[in-house]
């Protein structure tokens, strides 16, 4: 059975349908500007013209990192976001009681006590590292990489080239010099494909073929996402990404400011966070965008819910369920008679009727609100709802007027981190920092 966007409350309240319409009149205009990016090669998320590549390149390294235990992901950002939210997804045996399988560890922040206890943890002779940065010289990357590099020396000598592998550009950048240097096993992250778009490339489906996952059934399913943007990318109108898009772009224009995705697939809840980098990174730019945020059900009725539902009415919501979830166990007949409603029931409908109860309160409560209903939870499902989110963000982007594939405002904060630690040729950052630094501080203690 397909996948559905169900729209019958998404233009409510504030937001109507005249609101949209002259969004879905451009279609012909984003069709056309579809068709000429797709023939230029910069959407390779979409065209996937590197899964050939992938499908060589991949089995062989994929042979050696599963002889080892434990596969340890040096990334972040898009980076990691992805390959977490895959292993949590399909591999959730490793954050469970008894795990005997293979272990992913993802190093995606800048903490020496927790990168210490993973490095003080692990054996590096039944450890397969992956480096991954696209461009070869993300800082916090290449700096967990030096410092990995040493203890994979310390205990395996010249045999640590064997446990490395690098997730980067075909042909520059610090890291690929490394791979061509020492023989290093890698993977090449396409031209034009940014990190938070990157979940289904090597950069992703490494890890997850480590963990056992079917990383073709998540390229199969993106694919038929794809398939009618790549063979008709004048049909954009009839699409439903480009349908999310007008919405989410309507929603802005009437000053909404939040959007949230409420996921009602409880192993899919890292989704979230993977959804949150793409949206935000994309499409916040030029004072304009509307914030994401991720929030899981059930868990997130008993916190945030209480802001969706009373506070400001400032917020959308695509609102995230999958038909076939696991029903679990029954409810037996000998529960307490105030309790006798449950009887014979299973867990999974608790799960069913708490999401309906909140997807009709957030209706109720003026949330426009978009209800996506997945077919299964499998590897392909996810690819589809992945792709189909990744289209959304190029196109709300497009209706902007915005570049939803660059992230100019994040790039500041890099250059002042590396002026400040002592990087050369930053003459602005450093002048910066000094005038940033001059500014009398008013602390009060607590």
């Amino acid at each position: 059975m397909p996948h559905y966007l169900e729209w019958s409350r998404a233009y409510s309240h504030r937001l109507n349908a005249a609101d949209g319409a002259p969004l879905q009149a451009r279609a012909a205009e984003m069709g056309a500007r579809l068709e000429r990016e797709l023939a230029q090669g910069i959407l390779p998320f979409l065209s996937m013209p590197y899964r050939a590549t992938l499908e060589k390149d991949l089995p062989p390294i994929l042979e050696k990192v599963r002889t080892r235990k434990h596969m340890l992901v040096l990334g972040i950002g898009g980076s990691a976001l992805g390959a977490r939210a895959i292993q949590r997804a399909f591999a959730p045996g490793q954050d469970r009681p008894g795990h005997d399988g293979p272990c992913l560890w993802i190093a995606d922040n800048v903490c020496a006590e927790e990168f210490e206890a993973l490095l003080a943890g692990l054996d590096a002779a039944d450890t397969s590292v992956v480096c991954i940065s696209k461009s070869g010289g993300t800082i916090e990357t290449l700096a967990q990489y030096f410092l990995v590099r040493q203890w994979l020396q310390a205990d395996l000598g010249e045999g640590w080239r064997e446990h490395m592998v690098v997730v980067t550009d075909a042909v520059s950048g610090y890291l690929r010099q490394e791979a061509t240097s020492h023989g290093l096993a890698s993977l090449e992250v396409p031209d034009h494909l940014g990190g938070r778009y990157s979940v289904l490339s090597a950069v992703g489906l490494l890890p997850a073929g480590f963990l056992g996952v079917d990383w073709r059934a998540l390229l199969d399913g993106a694919a038929e996402v794809a398939r009618p943007l790549l063979e008709a990318p004048r049909s954009l109108g009839s699409h439903p990404s480009y349908a999310l898009a007008c919405w989410a772009r309507a929603l802005e224009l009437q000053e909404y400011s939040e959007l949230i995705l409420f996921c009602y697939v409880p192993q899919w809840a890292a989704l979230g966070p993977w959804f949150a980098q793409l949206w935000a990174e994309s499409l916040g730019k030029d004072g304009l965008g509307i914030l994401p945020v991720a929030a899981t059900g059930v868990t997130d009725q008993h916190s945030v819910n209480q802001m969706f539902l009373s506070g400001p009415r400032n917020k959308g919501c695509i609102f995230l369920t999958s038909r076939g979830q696991a029903e679990g166990r029954v409810f037996g007949q000998d529960l307490p008679q105030e309790w006798a409603w449950l009887r014979g029931k299973p867990l999974g409908s608790l799960l069913e009727a708490e999401a309906l109860g909140t997807r009709m309160a957030l209706c109720m409560n003026e949330v426009p609100l978009v209800h996506m209903d997945m077919d299964g939870t499998g590897p392909n499902a996810a690819g589809a709802f992945m792709l189909l989110l990744e289209a959304a963000t190029l196109f709300t982007g497009w209706l902007m007027g915005v570049n939803p594939l660059d992230q100019p405002a994040v790039e500041l904060g890099k250059r002042l981190a590396n002026a400040r630690l002592g990087a050369p040729g930053y003459v602005t950052e450093h002048a910066d920092l000094d005038n940033f630094m001059a500014v009398p501080l008013q602390e009060q203690a607590f």
